[in-house]
């Protein structure tokens, strides 16, 4: 695979992808926390990520930002029925895509037919095109998610702008349903870390891919968030019966950590608040604010992540 200097990574990426770059430079002790215990079995092991089996026919791949690799960078998955295959996200790379197609041939028997990008940023969808390396399954995406990929994701690619205009729109108004065949899977409208998020959901088995909404045991990044719909549309996702959440980054996510995540954000959003009560700027108070040490460990990819975080906050708190 090609290797791109830092600089130009950066210069092409957009969001979430070029700060994900940045995790390289963490501490190696800190980027052995990422090795966790799978939620399932492993299934396929690459340098990037594991594809793991969660449930009876679905599979979560989780990607391994820390590793170097860029192929995935973000989490994804398989949800498979009898009539159909529904791939989640298109991820960083072409071959992202189309490694994950190929799991799912082997896995299910057959190319995926469905694929859902749950919003805009690079790592999530500038790979989509890799999955026409089969027959090109039906694309699904919000009408913002399309035309954002078009106009703001870096590098411009042909064949990425045509998997988009030959997209099936979702409605942003109310969930739609998909019928795999002996497994209905519902994709819902939400909003918080851009202005079009979706989340892909099943109820038996009770699985939820929650996109960029949720980082498991990492800060997420502000650059696009309209918080206060953030943290609304996070408390939507979590359900009161047991349920795997699989994040936009991170480990798979139980009850546990879903609700250690909302803390965090919870935390973050108390000290944007009273910074902005102090008058002082949002460099100013993301530069001095911590989590709370009852919250344990976060990765945070980039030192600026509470100050973006603190400047989305001021956007709302600020008349």
């Amino acid at each position: 695979m090609p290797v791109l200097s830092r600089r130009v990574f950066l210069e092409r990426s957009s969001s979430c992808a070029a700060h994900l770059a940045l995790a390289l430079a963490l501490p190696a002790s800190m980027r052995r926390r990422w090795a966790q215990q799978p939620a399932g079995r492993v299934v396929a092991q690459e340098a990037f990520g594991s594809l793991e089996q969660v449930a009876d026919g679905v599979w979560a791949l989780i990607s391994d930002p820390l590793s170097g690799d860029r192929t995935t960078l973000a989490n994804g998955g398989i949800i498979a029925g009898t009539d159909g295959v529904l791939a989640v996200e298109g991820f960083f790379q072409p071959a992202g895509a189309t490694w994950l197609a190929e799991r799912a041939r082997e896995r299910t028997g057959r190319w995926p037919t469905h694929v859902v990008l749950t919003h805009y940023h690079a790592d999530h969808a500038n790979g989509v095109a890799g999955y026409g390396a089969g027959a090109m399954p039906t694309v699904h995406a919000t009408g913002v998610t399309r035309d954002d990929v078009a106009s703001r994701n870096r590098p411009p690619d042909d064949a990425r702008a045509a998997a988009l205009a030959a997209a099936e729109l979702l409605t942003e108004q109310s969930p739609t349903t998909l019928d795999l065949g002996g497994r209905r899977v519902r994709i819902v409208p939400r909003q918080g870390h851009t202005a079009s998020d979706v989340s892909v959901e099943l109820d038996e088995p009770a699985v939820v891919f929650c996109g960029d909404l949720v980082w498991n045991a990492m800060v997420p990044n502000y650059v696009d968030a309209l918080p206060s719909k953030l943290a609304a549309a996070v408390r939507a996702l979590r359900r009161t019966e047991p349920t795997i959440y699989v994040p936009g980054h991170g480990a798979v996510a139980r009850e546990a950590a879903f609700d250690r995540y909302v803390a965090m954000i919870d935390a973050i959003e108390d000290g944007a608040r009273q910074a902005h009560a102090r008058g002082q700027s949002a460099a100013e108070g993301g530069a001095a604010f911590a989590l709370p040490a009852s919250l344990g460990d976060w990765i945070m990819f980039s030192p600026t992540y509470f100050e973006r975080a603190f400047a989305a906050w001021y956007r709302e708190l600020t008349p």
